[in-house]
Formats: C-alpha cells, structure tokens, sequence
C-alpha cells in the first residue's frame, strides 16, 4: 500500500507505518533473536509518529525541530533494524521489502520538514 499518487499528511503516513511496523513485528518467528530485533524495532517504528505528534502540539519552533529531528533518528533506526532483519534473513516478506521503502521515504520527508523548519 504506497502512497504513489496522492499527497498524504505526516501524521497519518507514520501513525500507519507505526500500524505496519506492531503487526510486521507479530510475524516473526517466536525465537529469542527475534525477540531482541522485535523490542528494537517496535519501539523505533512507533517513536516516529510519537515524536512528530509532539511535534505538532510544540511549544515553540526549536521544540518542534528536536521533536522531527528525535523522529528522523528514529526513522534511521527503525530503517536501520528492518535491513537487518533482511540481511539475517529474519524475514523475506513482500512486507519487509515495503516497510524498508516506506521507512527510507520518512527519512527523506522528515529531513526536508527539518530543513524547512530551520531556515
């Protein structure tokens, strides 16, 4: 489920990559490495619209740059766990291709928000 076409707000692309990322994270096999790669990327997938909800409701503009630049770490990470999922063969669902496209996306549109929002 891309979003090719049509123009769609931050909040809602990462409150359903967080969705994506909790039911992703259900899939993995029930063994102990998983489990460690599970927490990581769980808490990740879901602090970036945490974060950029926060950022919303700042209380001044340097407030809500270290919000979208705490939610663009996270993208990083997030983006960083599901490549290592891939290369460990964790998984090789059509799933994990997306939500590593979706999470390189979110870094690009939260770097450009920063970007914006500094100068």
């Amino acid at each position: 489920m891309g979003y090719p076409d049509r123009k769609i707000d931050i909040h809602e692309r990462t409150f359903d990559f967080a969705v994506r990322i909790v039911e992703f994270c259900r899939t993995l096999d029930n063994i102990p490495t998983n489990w460690v790669l599970s927490k990581q990327l769980a808490k990740s997938g879901t602090s970036i619209g945490a974060n950029v909800e926060e950022a919303q409701g700042g209380q001044s503009k340097p407030d809500f740059i270290a919000k979208i630049s705490i939610a663009l770490k996270e993208s990083r990470e997030t983006n960083y766990w599901l490549r290592v999922i891939k290369e460990s063969k964790g998984s090789e669902s059509d799933e994990l291709l997306y939500l590593i496209q979706e999470s390189s996306e979110l870094m690009k549109i939260l770097a450009a928000i920063l970007i914006k929002a500094r100068s």
